[in-house]
């Protein structure tokens, strides 16, 4: 709950007018950009990054005032760009319709009493949204109403910065059909647009301190609902991490117990990924991560680690295994975010994107033809 209330302060804090959030994805060590899961990237250009230099009265400049000063600096001074309107083009059509179909069936398994009430006539409805954030789950949105035969027409494009009240869409369809699709996808489309407006705020964060690297997200995700939190993640300007067991061979703690031993672990994995998948490894000290990183990790999990003794450890082994990426994990939130960032640290995931991001306030209100439509329910 209180992760929910820093994020829900920091959307009030930023009503501002419609526009795209920028999707940065830095150049670094081959572990880390090869295992990018965001499909089609483009390259839009070059501009240079941010030094990680602050005031020494910042999270981050305490930390830099004790580090060499090429430390500060990042690894690179490129950047690619995510083509914010293509994230569409990564959703399959049959996986959305099944998504689609499976969700109202949840909802109307039988009889739909008030179909009677509303009856057949053809009808049109507005989409509101009443609260500050980013909008996101317009594919879904759309699979939706199409399974019930209804047509969606949008004001406001993916990843629109939404400053209430804000008129989204206009939906047309029967009546009975259009009250049949409501509930279904305005609860998606809240949760999406949460998780991509604590997503965007956590990205906001980390590039306000100067770091360039990945702000992630895990797969602590609602079962059932994970593709739409992934993209809501990437929406967000986050990296969505692995989408499944499948997609990064991650040695956990209770995978090494389980083999008797980093090492055994490691080499386990590395012989299971082949050439295909990379190895990350969960580790609780430097010691571990060295034998990890020995052992052929592509990645290592600084898992648990406070920050006075994060960045040590990542410049340890970084000095070592210049190739190795670093990620940061395990209960970073907002305001702590900006403690773990640092110029060898690659990756910082936080599962609260997914499980404490608030859902967004969307109301979606019929209005008769030629009348002026408004975000409440009107009656004669």
């Amino acid at each position: 709950m209180e992760a929910q209330k820093k994020v829900k302060k920091y959307l009030r804090s930023k009503r501002m007018e419609v526009g795209f959030p920028q999707f940065t994805i830095k150049k670094r060590s081959p572990a880390i950009t090869q295992s990018t899961p965001w499909g089609k990237v483009k390259e839009a250009g070059l501009r240079p990054l941010q030094t990680l230099d602050r005031a020494v009265d910042t999270p981050v400049g305490q930390l830099q005032a004790v580090m060499d000063p090429e430390e500060r600096q990042p690894k690179c001074n490129t950047a690619l760009f995510l083509s914010l309107p293509g994230l569409a083009l990564l959703l399959p059509p049959a996986t959305l319709a099944t998504l689609a179909e499976s969700w109202l069936r949840e909802d109307c398994p039988g009889l739909n009493h008030m179909a009677l009430v509303t009856g057949a006539a053809p009808s049109q409805a507005l989409l509101w949204a009443k609260s500050p954030g980013v909008l996101a789950g317009r594919p879904f949105f759309d699979a939706i109403f199409a399974q019930v035969n209804c047509q969606v027409s949008w004001f406001l494009p993916e990843g629109s910065k939404l400053v209430p009240v804000a008129k989204v869409a206009e939906v047309r369809g029967s009546a009975h059909c259009l009250l049949l699709g409501e509930r279904v996808a305005l609860n998606m489309l809240a949760r999406c647009s949460g998780v991509a407006s604590a997503a965007a705020a956590a990205v906001e964060t980390a590039r306000g301190t100067g770091w360039a690297g990945h702000v992630a997200g895990t797969r602590k995700t609602t079962p059932g609902f994970r593709l739409v939190e992934k993209y809501g993640l990437l929406v967000g300007g986050a990296a969505s991490h692995r989408y499944d067991l499948g997609g990064l061979v991650m040695v956990k703690d209770n995978h090494v117990m389980a083999a008797g031993g980093v090492e055994k672990a490691v080499r386990g994995a590395r012989q299971a990924a082949d050439f295909s998948l990379k190895v990350e490894v969960e580790c609780s000290s430097l010691q571990e991560a060295v034998e990890a990183a020995e052992a052929g990790a592509d990645l290592v999990l600084l898992d648990n680690f406070r920050p006075e003794e994060l960045h040590p450890t990542a410049a340890a082994l970084k000095a070592r295994f210049p190739n190795v990426g670093v990620e940061a994990s395990g209960g970073i939130v907002l305001d702590s975010l900006p403690l773990f960032c640092g110029p060898h640290i690659d990756v910082i995931s936080l599962g609260m994107l997914t499980q404490a991001a608030p859902a967004l306030d969307f109301s979606l209100k019929l209005f008769a033809e030629g009348a002026t439509p408004v975000p409440y329910a009107c009656r004669s």
